[in-house]
């Protein structure tokens, strides 16, 4: 389907990627603020989804809004909330050993978890500006002790100040070439983040649509997920790679500002 046709029906739900859909940096993509306001004046559901696990849900929305896009909390899904969730459906109230941020320990925090640095029941793995090689040994230790290695996200880089910086992905590779234990990893393209984050709009995926703009995350995740998917050429994704996949998006367009919910 080419990006000057219509979808077929009015779905009434939306997964939206954040980074290369919404903003890119620090800077709102152009159309953005007025594609949310359409799909609230629908009454359509909504969530902002992102693979970054640095951040918490009240700490998004105020970096969004200082930048012109308001979005209530409830509406921001990350990937350390579909890992507190994961593990909190695979072992309630277990304990675990941290490499991450507020965004992650604070999800793990509100599903009962209990953080520790002594016999784990998981290493779970998360963004962090500030990772030690201490703290990374003492992962990589835990790991060959018999704790679960759990990764929040599998990329391996992503946009900083200045260029690109070490992702999740890259730092739980560390924990797994030292110990040969793969780390499990929630977020996009695991269609489980995509369920999770279905769940918490009381979604159907029949009835919904992902939004993103990246390939090998964003629309691969919906096509597995069974969503229809909106693929955005404002991010990581040029029209001339498309075709290289053996998936295909729904429908291409420019930006957001050309979805008419």
């Amino acid at each position: 389907m080419t990006d000057q046709e219509a979808m077929p029906g009015k779905p009434k739900n939306y997964l939206i990627d954040m980074d290369g859909v919404l903003v890119r940096g620090s800077t709102v993509i152009p159309g953005a603020p007025e594609f949310l306001q359409r799909l609230d004046q629908r009454g359509a559901k909504f969530l902002i989804l992102t693979n970054n696990s640095l951040y918490t849900q009240r700490d998004l929305r105020l970096r969004l809004e200082r930048i012109g896009l308001d979005v209530p909390e409830d509406a921001i899904y990350t990937s350390a909330l579909a890992t507190a969730r994961f593990l909190h459906d695979q072992r309630p109230r277990a304990t675990a050993f941290v490499v991450g941020e507020a965004g992650l320990t604070t999800a793990l925090y509100e599903v009962g978890y209990t953080l520790v640095d002594t016999d784990p029941e998981y290493v779970v793995i998360g963004e962090t500006s500030s990772y030690s090689f201490e703290r990374i040994t003492r992962a990589v230790r835990l790991v060959a002790g018999g704790a679960r290695l759990i990764a929040t996200n599998p990329d391996v880089a992503g946009p900083g100040d200045g260029g690109l910086v070490p992702a999740t992905g890259a730092i739980a590779a560390l924990i797994q070439s030292a110990t040969g234990v793969a780390a499990y990893s929630v977020g996009k393209p695991n269609p489980l983040m995509m369920r999770t984050a279905l769940n918490a709009i009381d979604a159907h995926s029949e009835e919904s649509v992902m939004v993103g703009d990246n390939m090998a995350t964003d629309i691969v995740a919906g096509v597995e997920s069974g969503l229809e998917t909106i693929l955005v050429l404002s991010g990581v994704t040029s029209r001339e790679t498309i075709g290289q996949h053996a998936f295909q998006p729904t429908r291409i367009v420019d930006s957001v500002a050309d979805i008419e919910p």
